[in-house]
């Protein structure tokens, strides 16, 4: 089997440039001219892309060639846009800082490829990265509020967000528990309603985790990342077991869960009224609210968009470079652009499923599995809400929106994904000549 990292170095090289030609574009619809800082943007990212891939050429030679380049794109177009949303916001400059956390994404990622040999040595660490995870979700308990939710530590200037991380310690304890009861869980209990439950002390570990961490976020109003950890472990339930039940089951849950939380939370319910209403807010004469603008600066981009730095999606506020930067994108690029940017999502989802489907292992096939699933359960999740499809609820774009603890978190899913395809795709050795 071919390496195909030429091919790999080849679609790297294209996604710096495209992310380039994106710069060039806000500087010249803006200002005339292009813009003073589109070398040293390039330089950095094309250093950066450099790097994680000659690591990947030396350590991890058979990984998947379309998974480093799908996450040099999605953060180059990320940068891209930040920088055009800053533009409108010259006092609050966050591009910068974004690159900052950029590099130290892809030094995350250069570590796990190089550090991690093995992915199944994370099994050995699963019910002691599950109670740091729950830590980790508690610790905003103790801090203020920020736009009504409790989901940020903020220590002087610096803020981060703990349950992007959780997220990856929580599907390597799902991975590990179920790849160990898989059977159990499948073949043993009763059938009710026509599903087959499993017994209590197999199910029971499992779920009193999940409603740990799911109750938590719900105590801190943080309704996006409990409806991801749900799907998580409905996905990857589903995929241990092989009973659609659960599906249905899940969605179920789903439903009374949040129909509960809507009514208990005034500022998840808030979210509800706009999302059944999006527009009641300008019929009583406040003004448009965020989510009429997102419509709005989808409506006005058609199918082609108005240009990079040609639209007016800043006007939806506070949020804009954050689940919100989807609008600029589909107001700028239009219909076009947002097509393009879910078939990346997509493919670097099925990648992802196909390498878990590849590897022989349970755990790394439902590690792989999982890990895709978070990529397209947050992208569903945002661009439901954005898309005023489903209640907003303030996740953030991965590899695109402004946010820290986000593009670390991602680069270090794609990481996990490169160090594992390695493995799937590795030709077995020869048997030896006698």
């Amino acid at each position: 089997m071919r390496t195909r990292r030429n091919t790999e170095l080849a679609l790297v090289l294209a996604a710096v440039l495209i992310a380039v030609l994106g710069y060039i574009e806000v500087g010249v619809n803006i200002d005339g001219s292009v813009p003073s800082g589109a070398a040293g943007y390039g330089a950095a990212l094309g250093v950066l892309a450099l790097l994680a891939h000659g690591v990947i050429r030396r350590r991890a030679p058979y990984a998947d060639p379309l998974l480093l380049p799908i996450a040099i794109l999605l953060n180059g177009v990320g940068l891209v846009v930040i920088y055009r949303l800053d533009r409108a916001t010259p006092r609050s400059e966050a591009a910068p800082t974004q690159l900052l956390w950029s590099t130290l994404g892809v030094a995350l990622f250069i570590g796990v490829v190089l550090l991690l040999r093995d992915h199944k040595r994370l099994q050995r660490y699963a019910y002691s990265g599950a109670l740091v995870a729950l830590v980790l979700l508690v610790l905003p308990v103790l801090f203020p509020p920020v736009y009504g939710s409790r989901i940020w530590i903020t220590v002087g200037p610096l803020s981060f967000q703990p349950g992007e991380f959780a997220k990856i310690l929580l599907a390597v304890f799902f991975a590990a528990y179920l790849a160990v009861h898989r059977d159990a869980l499948a073949l043993t209990g009763r059938r009710i309603w026509g599903v087959q439950l499993p017994v209590g002390r197999v199910l029971g570990p499992v779920l009193l985790i999940w409603a740990a961490f799911v109750g938590v976020l719900v105590l801190e109003t943080d309704l996006g990342t409990s409806l991801l950890f749900f799907g998580l472990f409905v996905v990857m339930l589903y995929v241990a077991t092989a009973r659609s039940g659960w599906i249905a089951i899940g969605l179920l849950l789903a439903a009374v869960g949040a129909a509960g939380v809507g009514r208990l939370s005034p500022h998840v319910h808030s979210r509800v009224t706009d999302w059944l209403d999006p527009l009641g807010s300008i019929e009583a004469g406040r003004g448009a609210n965020q989510i009429a603008q997102s419509l709005f600066a989808f409506a006005w981009g058609g199918l082609l968009g108005t240009g990079l730095g040609n639209g007016h999606s800043i006007l939806i506020g506070f949020a804009a470079k954050s689940d919100f930067i989807l609008a600029t994108i589909g107001e700028e690029l239009g219909l076009t652009g947002l097509i393009a940017l879910f078939l990346l999502y997509a493919l670097l989802v099925s990648r992802g499923f196909r390498t878990g489907i590849a590897l022989t292992d349970p755990f790394g096939r439902l590690l792989a599995i999982g890990l895709a699933a978070i990529v397209g359960i947050q992208v569903f999740v945002v661009a439901g809400g954005v898309l005023d499809l489903i209640p907003l609820t303030g996740m953030t774009l991965p590899f695109i929106a402004q946010g820290g603890s986000s593009v670390v978190t991602n680069w270090i899913i794609v990481a996990l994904l490169v160090r594992m395809s390695d493995v799937a795709r590795r030709p077995a050795p020869r048997p030896e000549e006698g």
